[in-house]
């Protein structure tokens, strides 16, 4: 049997790019060279390009996503899909690849689209009875009724963007006064922002994935943020402790889990996801899914496998298996 040509595609147009790189690498040195001639690509704004064994870079034919090395072309028979934030996890690169029958890794365009999109993410669960906090939706340039907002949601408040990916714009507004300067900021990153209800509870992070046929609960890790909520800092530069498994009761974590799985499975995903709720009186409440979340080695989804006793190379091959049985536009 021939060994399948598997390129990690790493990298991206927002500030996530240097997280991707490094998911890229852990995924790059984790799969199995016995089965997979394994290659890294990375997509920028500006450029994409194939990085040979002595990072060099060779451009990317974006008409086939191939690439043309002593005269040969090389095409991929499946892409690992690690790049964070757009356009590897807001449903335009799957579209492309879709577009040109490249098979890929995670879940299609649509899902990935509407899992970008926290509000209508959101709606769609609370119709299969997950709960979230209650919100305001606000679109750039509306007119902003503070005294309305926070009699409505009463203070404090999260805002944030309401597309953007790792904490980016995010701000927890305690006096009515601050609450148009955090919009300025989410508007920043997006041009849609929700201001949220302040839940009051333990943040934890649920891996969920579907392994060999069977959507699994890889872990729920318990955030414990150094600053006032999980940021950017906290997630990225150490200003966290993450406890896996989470300090719940057994109960709650049977709830945890039914719920986590219930919302990967309702939104028909698939591949990596790891979803953030808010424990509140043993109930879970959804605040976001994510659908390419990180995977450096300080990643939650790398710990949370290591720990359920899953190895990284069997978690990412049964990735590229799955993307290599896929039927094209399936």
């Amino acid at each position: 049997m021939s060994k399948k040509h598997v390129a990690v595609v790493m990298g991206g147009y927002s500030d996530e790019y240097k997280v991707s790189l490094k998911s890229g690498q852990l995924i790059y040195d984790s799969l199995d060279r016995d089965l997979y001639h394994v290659y890294k690509v990375v997509i920028l704004k500006d450029e994409w390009y194939f990085l040979d064994e002595n990072e060099n870079k060779k451009p990317i034919n974006k008409g086939d996503f191939s690439v043309t090395l002593d005269n040969e072309v090389l095409k991929f028979d499946a892409c690992f899909n690690i790049i964070h934030g757009t356009p590897g996890e807001n449903g335009i690169l799957q579209a492309y690849w879709d577009a040109i029958g490249q098979k890929y890794t995670g879940c299609d365009f649509y899902q990935s689209a509407l899992t970008f999109n926290k509000k209508d993410t959101l709606a769609v669960l609370s119709k299969y009875g997950i709960p979230s906090a209650k919100s305001v939706y606000l679109r750039k340039g509306e007119e902003i009724n503070v005294d309305e907002i926070i009699e409505n949601l009463n203070l404090p408040v999260f805002v944030k963007p309401n597309q953007s990916g790792s904490s980016l714009g995010i701000s927890k507004v305690k006096e009515k006064s601050e609450l148009i300067a955090a919009t300025e900021i989410a508007f920043k990153e997006d041009d849609e922002i929700l201001i949220e209800s302040f839940l009051d509870g333990m943040e934890v992070s649920v891996g969920v994935i579907d392994f060999k046929g069977e959507t699994i609960v890889l872990g729920i890790t318990e955030i414990v943020p150094k600053n006032e909520f999980f940021d950017y800092e906290a997630k990225y530069e150490g200003a966290s402790e993450e406890i896996t498994p989470a300090r719940i009761d057994d109960e709650t974590r049977i709830r945890v889990e039914e719920i986590a799985k219930r919302a990967y499975n309702s939104l028909g995903m698939s591949g990596f996801s790891r979803s953030e709720f808010i424990l509140m009186d043993g109930i879970p409440y959804m605040l976001e899914m994510n659908t390419n979340p990180g995977f450096s080695p300080a990643s939650i989804l790398p710990q949370q496998a290591k720990i359920y006793g899953i190895s990284i190379t069997d978690l990412c091959g049964n990735e590229v298996e799955k993307a290599l049985n896929k039927r094209n536009n399936e």
